[in-house]
C-alpha cells in the first residue's frame, strides 16, 4: 500500500486528510450559517486542485483495508522525526472501525503524540463505552459545531476527553500572531489542556 501523509503547513508535523465532503457531520455543518464548517477551508483553494482531490479520495479507500494500519505505522515511523502527528487536517472519523484502526496506530507508536480533532461525538462515545479510555499518545478533542459557542464539554469531561472552540472575536491558540504557524506551541496535543480556542480565520 503506498501511504502518502499531509504535509499541512500550519502543523509541526505531517497529518492524514481525507475529503471535507466525506465529513459526516461536517458537510451537514457546511450549510450552517453560523457553523464552524461554514466556508469551510478544506472545501477551497488548495484543497480543491485535483491533484490533492484525487489524494484525498485514495486515502479515504485505504482507511477500510486491513492494511491500512500496518502501512500507516510503518510510514510515520519511518518519516515523522517531530514526535507529533495529527488526524484529519480535512475530513474526521467515518465510522468505529476508522476509530479502533486510529487506536492501533497510536499503540504501535507510543514516542509519537497523536491528535484527533472530531465532530463525531457518537463514535467516539461508542468507542469510550465498549474499550474505555484512548492511548496516553492520543489526544482526542471534540470540536464545537458553532462559532461563539462552547464546544460539548459535559460529553467531555464524562469521557474523559478534551474540546476545542472557534470564537469570532478572540483564542488562545498562538497561530495568528506568529504567521499562522503553531511554532513551538502544542496545546492541541495536551491532554492537559481542556479546551483550545481558536480565533475564526
Amino acid at each position: 500500500m503506498n501511504i502518502t501523509l499531509s504535509q499541512p503547513s500550519k502543523m509541526p508535523c505531517q497529518g492524514w486528510s481525507v475529503p471535507a465532503l466525506a465529513c459526516k457531520t461536517g458537510s451537514k455543518l457546511a450549510q450552517v450559517v453560523g457553523s464552524v464548517c461554514h466556508g469551510c477551508y478544506a472545501l477551497s483553494g488548495f484543497y480543491r486542485m485535483p491533484n490533492v482531490q484525487r489524494a484525498l479520495q485514495q486515502r479515504l479507500a485505504m482507511m477500510d483495508s486491513p492494511q491500512w494500519v500496518p502501512a500507516m505505522v510503518a510510514k510515520i515511523r519511518s518519516t515523522e522525526k517531530s514526535g507529533f502527528f495529527r488526524f484529519f487536517d480535512s475530513g474526521d472519523l467515518q465510522s468505529l472501525k476508522t476509530l479502533k484502526a486510529i487506536v492501533r496506530i497510536a499503540i504501535a507508536l507510543p514516542d509519537i503524540q497523536f491528535w484527533l480533532p472530531t465532530k463525531e461525538y457518537a463514535i467516539v462515545s461508542e468507542y469510550v463505552e465498549l474499550f474505555g479510555a484512548f492511548p496516553s499518545n492520543l489526544t482526542v478533542r471534540l470540536s464545537a459545531y458553532m462559532v461563539d459557542k462552547a464546544g460539548p464539554n459535559s460529553l467531555a469531561h464524562g469521557l474523559g476527553l478534551t474540546t476545542s472552540e472557534v470564537s469570532s472575536t478572540s483564542g488562545d491558540c498562538p497561530a495568528p500572531t506568529q504567521g499562522n504557524k503553531c511554532g513551538d506551541c502544542r496545546r492541541c496535543w495536551d491532554k492537559d489542556v481542556q479546551t483550545v480556542t481558536y480565533r475564526l480565520h
